[in-house]
């Protein structure tokens, strides 16, 4: 998934050693095609190959169309690699086969609704292989034209570097950093076994489809995925099956390099269900598929599908130069050797005809499944109002007015939040919460929710354990499902941990919340390992993440508002471990409306307008008793820099006029985003270094994050 480009000397060297090798390609490709996989994995709990072969006649309904139409997807890939002068060849030639068989005959999908509710889900983790899954949805009747195919990687196409959600029909996932695509199909085949056990009856099954996900050595290579395969087994989510295109190879060099563990041993350790499996033998890999749906054992499975990368290009195939566009300078030939004619882009008459033969039988399907659910939505009214709900993403516009008041005192954001959650909770249904084993201490337990579990699949709260890049991938597989608002907890200072997945969410526009907690050098004894200086900025640099720090309990009722509210991207809210005072002088709808717009005024200066205090979070409280001590001060409080920038212009200026420059900002973390709302006439008082060990109000002291603090450097300026 790595947008790597291979430096000359590199390529040379592989592509040479490959032509050096030429002669030997048959015999080599033949004894990895045909090598025993029991001195590989020898288990007597896998299904090895001898098990799974069987007569084509008894799996595979038409040989011929389906080995027809691989080929000519391999012929769709190297024509759109070759175009782009940019792409990888190697998994899409390598796993032709294994998309024949999903699409051509094992999957359930309509492609004239590709958000119908049942429809089996495919990711595709290894997501540098894209021309695989768009020559797959041209071919099966998506709306992906021809011409798009032949767009591959350009401005604006439907078909672009790596799969993005939203933009392409029959895409179910963003992905391309290896390994998120397959704990997000663990996430999509716990919101399924979630959905199952909550709408389902037992008059009308409603809910049954699987969730497919292709991966590579680099998937499995990367930690994230092994959380979610982890999470997967002790689940049992038998309705996930996850194969694994094992070609023996990785970018740099072959994988025996840098692997050499049983895989299957590793999965079975885990409570999967192990096929292994010639990956170019169509029977085989039907069986196993079939094998695998039907088996309603508590297991995910896993089909290890030994694959030649870029096979047809004898020149590069089950080579390192495969992975690329290494093998284009052979695509003439290799189309020849594979049958295609000369024009370019080519699907017969024969395959389209086949997929039209396809989409009728599997709207068959679809037309039964509408049925069932018209009986079922009769019959269940106050599930299918719920159901409606959810898939409509509607949220109560009375929302705000369900969250009780708080009284006058002292509240730790994180403990406002546990009593802010539960009516949140109460009024849509479909929200979830989660946490990597930190619900005790980040507070955000539904109460009445009941805990997700193998014993439970409807319960509400989430358990990840100490998972959190893992629990980011399950998060966004839930909003890619589209079921739930979900929401899931660390703490603050952990949150790199889980950044590749919360970059994935808002590139790809998910409603997801992250509440992210103990979020200064407030956190005190723990020290600087857990006082998160720099992350508030860290996440406030990421495209389209909202960003909300409260700076007491109603400010905190409105930043969950805003996030179960947002239809476009994630959010994160940043809570406090230590007590916080509730901002009185502040009426109580102006605290929670003012984040939703982002920032609002605090504290009206007195007199002519002298200066500004900007502060968010723990910090506000300071600025305002500092204010109280100043004359034409106005304190505003900016909770989450992100919303303010959406706001109009007019209300911008309105909250902070350009004509006053003499400006600071106040905040416990590193200061370079600030100034741009100091400006160069402005100061900000934060943290530029890491914090200490000690108890929270002295680390606050040494960092003269106090009101002497903010008095001090405000006399500084005017």
């Amino acid at each position: 998934g790595r947008l790597t480009e291979w430096r000359n000397s590199d390529r040379e060297s592989c592509q040479a050693s490959a032509r050096s090798s030429t002669m030997w390609t048959s015999i080599v490709l033949a004894a990895l095609s045909f090598s025993s996989p029991v001195s590989r994995v020898p288990h007597s709990k896998v299904h090895a190959r001898q098990q799974v072969v069987a007569s084509t006649a008894e799996l595979v309904t038409n040989e011929v169309a389906l080995a027809r139409a691989a080929d000519e997807s391999r012929g769709l890939s190297m024509d759109s690699i070759a175009a782009a002068k940019s792409g990888h060849l190697g998994l899409p030639l390598g796993a032709a086969e294994v998309g024949a068989v999903l699409f051509g005959q094992e999957m359930s999908y309509n492609p004239e609704d590709p958000k119908w509710l049942n429809r089996d889900r495919f990711v595709l983790s290894a997501g540098h292989g894209s021309m695989f899954l768009y020559s797959w949805l041209h071919m099966a009747g998506y709306d992906l034209p021809l011409d798009e195919v032949k767009n591959f990687r350009q401005m604006d196409s439907k078909t672009p570097g790596h799969p993005e959600f939203g933009w392409t029909d029959g895409v179910e996932s963003t992905t391309g950093p290896l390994g998120q695509g397959v704990s997000n199909a663990v996430g999509m085949a716990m919101a399924a076994k979630m959905a199952a056990a909550t709408y389902n009856t037992d008059e009308h099954e409603i809910i049954d489809h699987h969730v497919f996900a292709l991966c590579g050595d680099g998937c499995l290579q990367e930690g994230v995925s092994f959380e979610g395969i982890a999470i997967a087994g002790h689940e049992a989510l038998d309705n996930l099956v996850l194969i694994y295109d094992s070609n023996k190879v990785t970018l740099d060099k072959m994988a025996e390099v840098t692997q050499s563990e049983d895989t299957a041993a590793r999965f079975q350790a885990m409570g999967w269900e192990v096929y292994d499996v010639d990956g170019h033998d169509m029977s085989a890999i039907a069986k196993a598929i079939k094998d695998a749906k039907a088996a309603d054992n508590g297991k995910p499975k896993l089909i290890i599908a030994n694959t030649i990368i870029a096979k047809g290009i004898d020149e590069v195939a089950g080579t390192c130069a495969g992975h690329g566009e290494a093998g284009v300078a052979y695509t003439k030939e290799s189309r020849e050797k594979l049958g295609l004619p000369e024009d370019l882009w080519h699907v017969s008459d024969d395959t389209k005809s086949f997929f039209e033969t396809r989409k009728g039988e599997l709207k068959g399907e679809y037309d039964a499944w509408m049925k069932k659910f018209d009986a079922w939505k009769a019959a269940n009214k106050d599930k299918a109002a719920q159901l409606e709900m959810a898939v409509n993403g509607v949220v109560p516009k009375d929302l705000m007015d369900k969250i009780p008041e708080f009284e006058s005192g002292m509240y730790a954001t994180r403990n406002a939040g546990a009593e802010v959650i539960q009516p949140v909770a109460e009024a849509i249904p479909y929200y979830l919460s989660g946490s990597a084993d930190l619900h005790g201490s980040t507070k955000n337990l539904i109460k009445a929710g009941g805990d997700f579990s193998k014993k439970n699949y409807a319960g509400r709260n989430l358990y990840y354990g100490i998972r959190e890049h893992g629990m980011g991938a399950i998060m966004n597989g839930f909003g890619y499902y589209g079921l739930n608002k979900i929401s899931g907890a660390t703490f603050l200072v952990f949150c790199d941990y889980l950044r590749g997945a919360v970059r994935v969410a808002a590139l790809s526009h998910l409603p997801v919340s992250y509440i992210l907690t103990h979020d200064s050098i407030g956190v005190g004894e723990d020290g600087p390992t857990h006082q998160p200086v720099e992350a508030v900025s860290a996440l406030r640099a990421i495209p389209n993440l909202d960003v909300i720090r409260p700076a007491d309990a109603e400010e905190t009722a409105g930043a969950y508002v805003a996030s179960v509210t947002r239809e476009d991207g994630p959010t994160a809210l940043i809570l406090s471990r230590q007590d916080l005072p509730t901002l009185d002088s502040i009426p109580v709808k102006e605290r929670r409306e003012g984040v939703l717009k982002g920032a609002y005024v605090a504290k009206k200066e007195e007199g002519d307008l002298k200066a500004i205090i900007i502060a968010s979070g723990s910090e506000v409280n300071v600025a305002m008793d500092a204010a109280a001590e100043l004359e034409g001060v106005r304190v505003v409080s900016m909770p989450s820099m992100e919303i303010f920038e959406r706001q109009s212009e007019a209300y911008k200026k309105e909250v902070l006029p350009p004509s006053c420059t003499k400006r600071v900002a106040v905040e416990a973390g590193i200061t370079a985003m600030w100034y741009k709302y100091v400006g160069l006439e402005g100061k900000v008082l934060g943290t530029d270094k890491f914090g200490l060990s000690a108890p929270g109000d002295q680390v606050f002291k040494a960092f003269n994050m106090n009101k002497e603090g903010v008095l001090d450097m405000v006399k500084s300026i005017m």
